[in-house]
């Protein structure tokens, strides 16, 4: 059954209210009574009302600032203001801050009933606008991953159809895309959802952890190994493991690698026994493996392995539409969790992101939106929150130093890679145990940009 609309009557004079009461329910909606400000500011702490009829002249807090007060605690109500004809101004006022229109008395129930039905019919198409929206937003998300550029909606068509198999599956793009987010959409949606996912940032590790980190070890395999100690394969048992960054692993451990796609059995280190490992291997990079086959740092045949279903990940600058949604997105998700109020993107603003390069992808673009919601202060993100907006991002943009130009340069290539070691390294030309020695020299550390 539709649920009637209600409606809240506010006036000191006895005689209006009751008179508008009989003539409303008589129309079928819901009336209740106010007989001034406070009196219906704490009614309506307690109910919505679709409709507030309000005087705007009462003993006590005015009608103006009754609205103002009512569109704190419920600003989806809409209101009527009931007026004097030498008040309306006043109600003209009123307007301007939000109420929707305004009667003058002495007023007749047609003219009454009339405003009701256009505010109600107003308010209907807001919400279905609302839900328009939301449909709109949901068609343009998949799981956590958001877009409606052709790109990102062809890769949720392949996720679809991917998904349910165990095929391994080689997701490919640059640092910061939302890599991660296609190997956990994947696993989300497959047989194996209600089992690990296990991720393995193998680019952050040297070549001697990774291997026990995947393999785990018998206790007494090296010298500090005091217990036995579960791989990550192991832990991933029954579900989904992500290799991210597959690309910067040894020869050695893609051959290890390469028994375990073939064979699916591991062997800790120290061990002697084979440990049968039932999980989906997902492989993300952001090289071009290819060019590294050909240069002889990643084996053919673990490719070709790993690459049985592709996964591209466009960079953000080729799917520009996608930027507003991802924008707001973020806004609404770091508001939420600094319990802030929700803000918006200033026209400029949202020009400024569309206009930039983006070469830290969509990590880059979450990174920036949380630092405008740090620094500003209006209710909308504006051009001067934008770190790309203004020449005295840094207090070393124009270091005097060696040292402070290579701090400075350090922290600009790591800003652009979204802070990832090992493409930083690369762009840099150093190998990442010396990118890891000069951030510790200047105590670079993530977030101080």
């Amino acid at each position: 059954m539709t649920k009637m609309p209600s409606i809240l009557v506010v006036d000191d004079e006895s005689a209006i209210r009751e008179s508008l009461k009989d003539w409303l329910m008589e129309d079928g909606y819901s009336v209740a009574l106010a007989i001034d400000g406070e009196n219906a500011i704490a009614m309506v702490q307690e109910s919505q009302y679709d409709v507030i009829l309000l005087d705007l002249k009462m003993p006590g807090i005015d009608g103006l600032e009754t609205m103002r007060r009512i569109k704190e605690v419920s600003p989806d109500s809409e209101v009527l203001m009931m007026t004097a004809y030498a008040s309306v101004d006043t109600a003209v006022q009123a307007m301007k801050e939000g109420a929707f229109d305004y009667l003058v008395k002495p007023f007749d129930p047609d003219e009454v009933e009339l405003q009701i039905k256009k505010i109600l019919a107003h308010r209907e198409m807001r919400l279905e606008n609302i839900m328009l929206r939301k449909r709109l937003e949901e068609q343009y998300q998949y799981d956590e991953i958001i877009g409606k550029s052709q790109g990102m909606q062809e890769i949720f068509d392949l996720i679809d159809r991917v998904a349910p198999s165990d095929s391994t599956v080689l997701i490919t793009g640059e640092s910061g895309t939302g890599k991660e987010l296609i190997a956990q959409a994947l696993h989300g949606n497959s047989n194996r959802c209600y089992m690990p996912f296990v991720a393995v940032n193998c680019g952050a590790l040297p070549d001697s952890l990774l291997e026990s980190e995947l393999f785990g070890y018998e206790k007494g395999a090296f010298t500090g190994a005091d217990h036995t100690k579960r791989g990550r394969f192991e832990m991933a048992q029954g579900g989904t493991i992500l290799l991210d960054e597959i690309g910067d692993i040894s020869l050695k451990t893609q051959v290890d690698l390469l028994r375990v796609l073939q064979q699916k059995e591991i062997t800790r280190l120290g061990g002697e026994s084979t440990i049968d490992v039932d999980v989906r291997i997902l492989a993300a990079t952001n090289r071009d493996l290819k060019a590294s086959i050909a240069k002889g740092d990643f084996r053919e045949d673990l490719f070709y392995r790993l690459n049985v279903i592709s996964i591209h990940v466009p960079p953000l600058r080729e799917r520009n539409e996608d930027i507003p949604l991802l924008a707001n997105a973020f806004v609404k998700q770091q508001c939420m969790e600094m319990n802030k109020a929700l803000v918006k993107i200033n026209p400029g603003a949202m020009r400024q992101l569309m206009d930039y390069h983006w070469p830290g992808n969509v990590r880059e673009l979450e990174n920036i939106i949380e630092r405008a919601l740090v620094i500003g202060t209006g209710r909308e993100i504006m051009p001067e929150d934008l770190p790309f907006s203004r020449s005295d991002t840094r207090a070393f943009d124009s270091p005097k130093s060696l040292k402070m130009m290579e701090k400075a340069h350090i922290l600009k290539i790591l800003e652009q890679t979204g802070w990832n070691i090992s493409k930083a390294a690369r762009e840099m030309d150093i190998d990442r145990q010396t990118l890891y020695n000069k951030m510790n020299k200047y105590t670079i550390k993530k977030g101080e940009s």
